[in-house]
């Protein structure tokens, strides 16, 4: 497999305070654990600047201008309890966002076979009309719609693996049956939506996972539930919610998962990508807050990716 890595040139400009989980250093530890030996076939692409007015492909008409209404001049000012947004914010969610899409481009124009975005603040739980969660836009939902925009897919697939569920696209998605939703995710926990019996128009499939449940109650669930799902709807491209907050390490969750979980699953959807849509994965970072438990799970999502 070829495997492109977009990172964020920017990515410390938007700031956070002090002993807030999503901080720069995420994308910093990243790049340490995939510098060299085994990654050093890795294609590597810095993220451009996206426009930002695509974000109006999943969100609401004023949307953007809630979040400039909030930026302030100097330093960090607030969107809600636990998400922020700083005077360089705006720039950081426009090259994540471009990186994502470049990540697009690279794979559907046949450059490589799939593709990992390094990129921050993480997105889905970004509703229609809402940034919540840390997450100022959902820029895997837009690359979804650009998916279909730009390139003609008739039948996108989203798989989010992240601790917590991705309300912001399940809600973008709920209604529309050409883009396919799953998520794994700790019950209860943050944002508290998620139920298996929330299934929008038969495209959402949702795994709610207790805590504690480890790699064992994970892998019967993408066996028996995620992978039979995604597999029937056949897409023609992959996304993936890649966070790594479901790791034994992280401080936000109980899911316990170990490295070798985050390879295990990878390679699953990929099976499922190479029967169905060409081995074609875009591949987003989104939660993960324990530095060398992010380490691990990247790592071993990246040795996956590349096969």
């Amino acid at each position: 497999m070829s495997t492109l890595l977009v990172s964020q040139p920017n990515y410390a400009d938007h700031q956070t305070p002090q002993g807030h989980p999503e901080r720069p250093d995420r994308i910093r530890v990243v790049e340490e654990a995939l510098a060299g030996g085994r990654f050093a076939s890795l294609k590597r692409r810095n993220a451009p600047f996206g426009d930002l007015m695509l974000a109006e492909l999943v969100h609401d008409g004023a949307y953007l201008g809630r979040l400039r209404d909030a930026r302030p001049a100097e330093g960090i000012g607030q969107v809600d309890a636990d998400t922020f947004i700083s005077d360089g914010s705006m720039d950081v969610i426009a090259t994540g966002l471009g990186g994502a899409l470049a990540g697009l481009d690279a794979v559907l124009l046949g450059e490589v076979d799939n593709a990992f975005c390094a990129i921050r603040p993480p997105g889905h739980h970004a509703e229609i009309s809402t940034p919540m969660g840390f997450c100022l836009i959902n820029t895997i939902a837009i690359v979804a719609r650009e998916a279909q925009r730009k390139y003609g897919a008739e039948r996108v697939a989203i798989v989010d693996f992240d601790v917590h569920h991705g309300n912001g696209t399940q809600d973008i998605f709920k209604d529309d049956p050409s883009v396919f939703y799953a998520s794994s995710h700790q019950m209860p926990l943050y944002p508290g939506t998620g139920d298996p019996s929330e299934t929008g128009v038969g495209n959402v499939v949702n795994a709610a996972l207790p805590p504690h449940s480890g790699g064992a109650a994970m892998r019967a669930a993408y066996l028996d539930i995620i992978l039979p799902a995604l597999d029937n709807f056949a897409p023609d491209l992959l996304l993936i919610s890649a966070g790594f907050d479901a790791h034994i390490r992280d401080p936000l969750a109980q899911l316990e998962w170990v490295d070798e979980d985050f390879a295990w699953v990878t390679a699953k959807l990929m099976e499922v990508a190479g029967r169905r849509c060409g081995n074609r994965i875009v591949s987003l970072l989104e939660g993960g807050y324990d530095l060398r438990g992010l380490a691990g799970g990247v790592r071993q999502h990246l040795a996956a990716l590349l096969g």
